[in-house]
């Protein structure tokens, strides 16, 4: 089986994904200026589970990223989880 390499694209997209499925969010809301609390809504209990859901969807442990704690938009995680991937973390989903 063949594995293809991810793009920038592909991991916003997949980013949207986790939003859509876990926190049921509205598409409209998924936009990189996003604010995480303001804007979609999350509160600090679904931070955790947001964590977790991205964990699992790229395959890559990130809770103990001190960065985690500078994120405050949507694309502040798109550019985290790019970050991650261009340091070897994620290749494949």
């Amino acid at each position: 089986m063949d594995h293809e390499i991810i793009d920038d694209e592909q991991l916003k997209r997949l980013v949207n994904e986790v939003f859509e499925e876990s926190f049921e969010t509205n598409t409209e809301l998924l936009k990189a200026d996003a604010m995480i609390f303001e804007d979609i809504g999350l509160d600090s209990l679904d931070i955790v589970d947001l964590v977790v859901a991205l964990q699992k969807k790229f395959k890559v442990q990130i809770r103990d990223d001190e960065r985690i704690r500078s994120i405050r938009t949507l694309g502040d995680i798109y550019q985290f989880i790019i970050n991650l991937k261009n340091e070897g973390h994620i290749s494949e989903v």
